[in-house]
């Protein structure tokens, strides 16, 4: 057991009996418990399985490379359209979770073989995905934004494009790309915490809005 995991189901304020209930069922699967991302995260010879996490509506497991998983149940959930590797399973309460214990098991035992075959998901790379022309010209017209830009990871940039990309209307575009502009500037992602206050750091969670008040 590691400590950190223990401080943290300790300090939650929701979800912690199926926190605890799944961090039993995680361990005694042979994996090895660790802390990422600031949540528990089960690794096997030092590759990521699977974390728990929650949300308001839901806490779940999520499969690192649950993409390649044969999902027999019908179960594992895509958290976003454009989440490429990672599944979820998802639960409302202690009682689902009990419920599926057998078949989490399973899903977990087949995740480990898959990592123990050296599988990967087939992602797409940066270059694949479209740069919209709004975002060519910000980049024409100001170097020193697309030096800032190509310097994100490629994560990063995978987010802001998809985000610029999205609306139909070119003004939206335009505008989006300069509401984030002193973002790229100083190296955060979309999602970034930029407070300082998050808890979930290095991703915001909302606290930013208490300095709004």
């Amino acid at each position: 057991m590691n400590p950190k995991v223990d401080t943290y189901l300790e300090n939650l304020t929701t979800w912690k009996k199926e926190s605890k209930i799944l961090r039993e069922i995680l361990t005694n699967c042979g994996l090895t418990e660790d802390f990422k991302w600031m949540h528990p995260c089960y690794t096997y010879k030092g590759k990521n399985i699977v974390l728990i996490h929650g949300f308001k509506a839901y806490c779940a497991i999520l499969f690192h490379k649950g993409a390649l998983l044969n999902d027999s149940k019908k179960i594992l959930v895509q958290q976003t359209e454009h989440t490429q590797s990672a599944r979820q399973i998802r639960f409302r309460n202690s009682s689902e979770i009990e419920e599926l214990k057998s078949t989490i098991k399973t899903y977990v035992y087949e995740a480990i073989e898959v990592e123990k075959a050296g599988l990967n998901v087939k992602t797409k790379t940066t270059s694949d995905f479209e740069v919209p022309a709004e975002l060519e010209l910000k980049f024409k017209e100001n170097p020193d934004f697309k030096k800032a830009f190509k310097r994100l990871t490629e994560g990063r940039q995978r987010g802001y494009l998809l985000f610029f990309a999205k609306p139909k209307q070119a003004k939206t575009r335009t505008s989006r790309i300069e509401n984030c502009t002193d973002r790229i500037f100083n190296g955060f992602g979309l999602n970034d915490c930029v407070c300082g206050l998050s808890k979930r750091m290095p991703n915001c969670d909302g606290s930013h809005k208490q300095l709004e008040k």
